[in-house]
Parts: C-alpha cells; sequence; structure tokens
C-alpha cells in the first residue's frame, strides 16, 4: 500500500504546541500504559488529562519512577525527561482500583475528553491522543455513549465524522462503525456514501499530504453483489456515487470491489485507503495485519485525533504485563500528523 503510515521511533522536527492524552477508563490499561512510555522521554511536549493521585497510585503499583508536572494553560511547555509527565488535573469521583470499574468514575472520563476537546478547538493542543474507554460502565452509570469517534463529532458540532485504523502498512476507513450487522445496508445511502468519501478524500490531501489518493472501496454484499444476484447495494447505490465523485472530481476511486479479494497485493499497492462498508468487513484483516501497531485516526474533526485499537485489558491493569505499542504508535501518528500541519501552514500561499 502506497505511504501507509509508518510507526517509527522518532516523530522528526518538534511541534510547537503540546499534545493532549486521555488516559481512558481509570481502572483499564490506560493509566499503565502512559506511565510506562513517560520512561523513554519523547520528542514532543505532551499533556496528560487525569487525576494525578491516579498516575501517582498507578506508578507506585508498577514499580515505575513518576514526577507530575503541573500543566498552566498559557505557559510554555517543553519535552520533558523521561520519567516526568505534565499533568492537567480532573479530579476521579472515587479511588480508583486496577480491574475495578467504578460507574461513579465515567463522569470523570467524559471530563476528560470534553476538556481535551474543548483545548483542540481553541488551538491550546497540536493534537489529542486517547486512551482506551469501557462504553458499558458508561453506560451503566446512565450517561448515553456510542464511543469516542461519536462523541467527539458531538462535541466538535460537526455532520459526520469517518473511523479510519492504519498500519504501517494499511489504512482502512469504515462507512459506518458501531452499528448493528442487521443495520448496516439502512445507513448505506447515496448522501452518506457520498460524505464519508468526501471526509476520507479531503483529510488524506490535507491531513496526510497525498495530493490524488487511491482509494479503493468494498461492496457491501458477498463477491459485492453478484451483479444483483446476493443484493443491490452495489447497483443502486455504491456504484453510482462511484461514478458521480469520478465524474465530478476525476477523483481515483476504484470499486465496488468484493471484499474478500480487495485485501490482497494485487489492489493494495495501488491504493492509499481501503474504504469499507462496515466495522467487521475491514478491521479483522487490519488488525490481523498489524495488532499492537495499529492506530485508530477519526478523520472530519477540526483538529487531529488518534488511540489505541485495543480495549481497557482491565486483567492486565496494575499487572506491569500490558502491551504498550498500539499507544507508541498513536502518539507518534499524531506527532507526525502535527508536524505535517506545522510545515504546511509555515509555507507561504503561491509557494
Amino acid at each position: 500500500m502506497g505511504d501507509a503510515t509508518a510507526c517509527s521511533s522518532t516523530c522528526g522536527d518538534k511541534i510547537i504546541k503540546p499534545i493532549a492524552v486521555t488516559p481512558g477508563e481509570p481502572a483499564g490499561i490506560g493509566p499503565d500504559l502512559i506511565i510506562t512510555l513517560a520512561q523513554q522521554g519523547w520528542d514532543a511536549p505532551l499533556v496528560v488529562i487525569a487525576d494525578p493521585d491516579l498516575l501517582m497510585a498507578r506508578a507506585q503499583q508498577l514499580g515505575l519512577p513518576l514526577v507530575i508536572t503541573p500543566y498552566i494553560k498559557g505557559e510554555a511547555l517543553q519535552a520533558l525527561p523521561p520519567g516526568h509527565l505534565a499533568v492537567l488535573p480532573i479530579a476521579l469521583a472515587t479511588p480508583a482500583k486496577a480491574g475495578q470499574l467504578a460507574p461513579a468514575n465515567a463522569p470523570y472520563v467524559i471530563t476528560t475528553l470534553q476538556r481535551a476537546t474543548e483545548g483542540c478547538l481553541q488551538r491550546e493542543f497540536a493534537a489529542l491522543v486517547t486512551g482506551p474507554i469501557h462504553k458499558g460502565v458508561i453506560n451503566d452509570a446512565g450517561i448515553p455513549f456510542t464511543g469516542h469517534t461519536e462523541f467527539l463529532a458531538a462535541q466538535s458540532r460537526v455532520d459526520k465524522v469517518v473511523m479510519m485504523l492504519a498500519t504501517p502498512t494499511l489504512r482502512v476507513a469504515l462507512v459506518t462503525t458501531h452499528v448493528p450487522l442487521k443495520a448496516v445496508s439502512t445507513y448505506i445511502t447515496r448522501p452518506h456514501l457520498t460524505r464519508i468519501i468526501e471526509i476520507l478524500h479531503q483529510d488524506l490531501q490535507q491531513k496526510y499530504q497525498l495530493p490524488s489518493p487511491r482509494i479503493l472501496i468494498a461492496g457491501l454484499n458477498p463477491h459485492a453483489g453478484e451483479g444483483g444476484h446476493l443484493g443491490d447495494e452495489e447497483i443502486t447505490v455504491i456504484t453510482p456515487v462511484i461514478k458521480e465523485l469520478q465524474q465530478r472530481h476525476n477523483w481515483q476511486l476504484t470499486g465496488p470491489l468484493p471484499a474478500d479479494t480487495l485485501f490482497t497485493p494485487r489492489y493494495l499497492k495501488n491504493a492509499d485507503a481501503i474504504l469499507t462498508m462496515y466495522h467487521d468487513q475491514g478491521l479483522p484483516v487490519l488488525k490481523y495485519a498489524g495488532f499492537g501497531q495499529a492506530v485508530n485516526i477519526t478523520l472530519g474533526l477540526p483538529f487531529i485525533r488518534t488511540s489505541v485499537d485495543h480495549g481497557t485489558a482491565l486483567e492486565l491493569a496494575g499487572s506491569g504485563k500490558a502491551e504498550g505499542g498500539s499507544l507508541h504508535c498513536a502518539l507518534l501518528e499524531a506527532m507526525q500528523l502535527a508536524n505535517a500541519q506545522v510545515k504546511t501552514a509555515a509555507i507561504p500561499a503561491g509557494a
């Protein structure tokens, strides 16, 4: 696949504004991962939006050194040495115990996300990196919550966003996200699909500096509908949308293609991103190709947001056994995108 995201060990030039990091569920591995990754130091200023007492207690449980520097809005923040974290404090409702969910702390999780989003919208932060949350306990607390992607879209007041996951060799975006399989076809409409492709194309250009991105588009049904014998969404919706966008913009869109042959070298060598119709059509392939190095990127937001590709792993919280590869890659991806944005803004008009 052409120019896919690369989880490397350096982010290149240093960014100017800090990157906000939310650990997610306080009983999960999010705090562990941030504390562990803090031990190596970073080439960019990071601000962790969390309860400082939670981080100190978890560091002690993990047996890792941690020094917390309070984050003060408006003051210059430099990259900190290993073992140090800048923290914007948000208090827990009740002390968090590793591996034990507490509905009382669900509002805390929401508050950290709200503060991070506010900072990104106000250009206080260069990007947002989110740790894993537990949707169930948030809903158990009486807070309707579908997921990070939908929450950030609502907070940013944008009509639609696109979930895209990326590994060092593959980018996969989704037309529908957290939707029951039996309802997926009701979302495959011409207006919805058109808007999703527009957002994907725009952010591949603007955030990934791909002047003419090549996008492969999967069909919804087995064998892409088999000429209408296995479903007609390819005929009535997907093909007309592709043709219309090709004619209107001359974009490089290919499809609809059967999902069972789409993820083969023959196609991937000529693609910058794959668009699949639903969550489990594309993500199992992506996670098989690069689990632990995959990054979740939300396209269509007015700021950069990346996240891990895994859940809270409650059983590993506080054990020191959690793997930090995905968070490491999410941080690097956010830094690279932020750097690219700064460089683009620095180029004089007409240059």
